[in-house]
């Protein structure tokens, strides 16, 4: 009884301290001081009104580079029309023919369509607030040949009750797979890319569902480098309600799956280990003090968590404890999800080819 309980704490040390090492582990931030001289198109597709819509889409043109901007919308009678219009923002009717694509990647298919000459194209989605060298820093890391993506990753600004402030904490994980060059992929609120990028790919790209799988998918197939950039982070005002938020990680979950089947197998393998790591360091902690050095993955994670955030509060510290069990049971509702509902239309999750 000795010999498997010492087996099982030696287990549990070897699990702490991969996680500690994941935990510490962070690719170097990269950073680009050149200066920027591309013709870009920023792109926004809308649909309905987000948290804020009017000053996000004032923040999005209000840049210190030079851009042009255009606002793709599915009708004259979307509700977003009439703040675009005072904004002053040009917009487009979304109209391009295809049969599998989701309402996004048909808005941006369509200006990509009717503006073909620019150097380079961005993506912004109309419930970011930026600052004003977001786009800046965004395309500066474009000059790099090898880089075939330009993204970042938003913090999720709590505005509503406990859900959002759920969902601020459950972002920080988004941040820290965006930190290491294996997990990044491209996030489609915040992302630029060049001309050539859909030369060969643009069949693809505009029948998907997803425009940050698709890109990010064609990205790997040619093998480009993602470039993260940490300065250009947006803030999302969250107002989530539960149900809002668990339909909303629920999505998330069910797209980055069908893009990657290893999401699901890595991530049920990964939350478990973590999910027994804790229960057990509590349980012994209990028997005695000296097992609380099987937390210091937490403590390293609360500490990273924190260093991510923006909107700092204590609570945070309590939530990331239960994240874990959050994501494994996004990670269980998602695995058996054939369809998602997206800004009003469901769509049927298509499968990407593994690599």
């Amino acid at each position: 009884m000795n010999l498997i309980l010492f087996i099982f704490i030696s287990l549990l040390t070897l699990i702490a301290f991969g996680f500690s090492y994941i935990g510490i582990h962070k690719d170097r931030d990269e950073a680009c001081n050149g200066s920027v001289s591309y013709r870009i198109l920023v792109i926004i597709p809308c649909r309905g009104l987000d948290y804020g819509f009017e000053e996000n889409l004032r923040s999005i043109i209000d840049q210190d580079i030079q851009a042009d901007y255009v606002t793709v919308v599915d009708s004259d009678s979307d509700p977003s029309l009439q703040y675009i219009k005072k904004v002053g923002v040009p917009y487009m009717l979304s109209n391009y023919e295809c049969s599998t694509c989701s309402g996004k990647v048909r808005a941006i298919s369509t200006a990509l369509k009717a503006h073909p000459d620019y150097d380079v194209y961005v993506i912004a989605d109309s419930d970011i607030r930026v600052k004003r060298d977001w786009l800046r820093h965004l395309v500066c890391l474009l000059s790099d040949d090898h880089v075939g993506i330009s993204t970042t990753f938003p913090y999720f600004h709590p505005v509503g009750g406990l859900a959002s402030s759920v969902k601020a904490v459950w972002g920080t994980v988004g941040q820290s797979l965006m930190e290491s060059r294996i997990t990044r992929f491209g996030w489609g609120g915040s992302l630029a890319f060049r001309r050539n990028l859909l030369d060969s790919s643009m069949p693809f790209f505009s029948e998907s569902v997803s425009d940050d799988s698709a890109l990010t998918a064609i990205c790997k197939s040619k093998g480009l480098r993602i470039a993260y950039v940490r300065e250009s982070r947006p803030v999302v005002y969250s107002p989530e309600s539960w149900p809002q938020f668990w339909e909303w990680s629920n999505r998330q979950t069910a797209l980055s799956i069908s893009a990657s089947p290893k999401v699901f197998r890595y991530g049920v393998v990964f939350y478990s280990l973590d999910i027994l790591l804790f229960i057990s360091a509590i349980v012994l902690a209990t028997l005695n003090p000296v097992f609380l050095y099987l937390l210091t993955p937490k403590v390293i994670g609360i500490y990273r968590m924190y260093d991510r955030a923006v909107i700092k509060r204590p609570s945070f510290a309590v939530i990331f404890m239960a994240i874990p069990f959050i994501y494994m049971a996004n990670l269980l509702t998602a695995h058996g999800m054939k369809h998602i509902t997206w800004r009003g239309n469901t769509y049927e999750l298509q499968k990407f080819a593994e690599k």
